[in-house]
């Protein structure tokens, strides 16, 4: 499968919450692509606050079919599903070429599988970039559709996280998914 990046952040534009098993979500799209996810927060209004903090303001809408199938998959994606989310178009204006690259082999990580930031950046041909790729999956605007989640610290340390929950949030997303940094069950089995 592709992975669609569309560079339009143009025509009507909407956002969503939705549930999902670590709580709710919000996501936001154009007339093509999704433009953001934002992970939970503290509520349903803090997820909602954060998510138009980094796009702007936004009218609560009904998802067009394509949202729809993208919240269905990161719903089946927090419940452990093994789906890998790679057919849903991202809007990728705005974002650095660098940062694309990045997002782009992380949306390869399949569900239970993990790589380093020094994987990620030996794949861009240079481990010296292995802090650049960390502060681009710190920026990823689509989390869990580019699955940050999945990319650890050198010796299976989780690294960071700024999803809402920080560190624990991915620990509980790799759990969800039967990966354990370290190789330690997580406190969520």
């Amino acid at each position: 499968m592709g992975m669609p990046l569309v560079g339009l952040n143009a025509g009507h534009r909407g956002c969503a919450l939705f549930e999902t098993a670590i709580g709710p979500c919000c996501i936001a799209w154009n007339t093509q692509a999704i433009v953001a996810v934002q992970l939970p927060e503290a509520s349903a209004a803090a997820t909602r606050a954060r998510l138009i903090r980094s796009t702007g303001p936004l009218d609560d809408a009904e998802p067009p079919p394509f949202v729809q199938a993208a919240i269905e998959g990161v719903q089946s994606v927090m419940l452990g599903g093994s789906r890998d989310l790679r057919e849903v178009p991202l809007d990728m204006a705005g974002v650095p070429d660098f940062h694309q690259r990045v997002y782009a082999i992380a949306r390869r990580i399949v569900p239970g599988s993990t790589r380093t930031y020094g994987d990620v950046a030996k794949e861009l041909g240079d481990i010296g970039l292995a802090r650049a790729v960390g502060q681009a999956l710190g920026r990823n605007p689509f989390a869990p559709i580019v699955p940050c989640h999945r990319v650890l610290a050198a010796n299976g340390r989780p690294g960071g996280f700024s999803g809402g929950g920080g560190v624990l949030t991915k620990l509980r997303m790799l759990a969800i998914e039967g990966t354990w940094p370290g190789g330690t069950p997580s406190l969520f089995e």
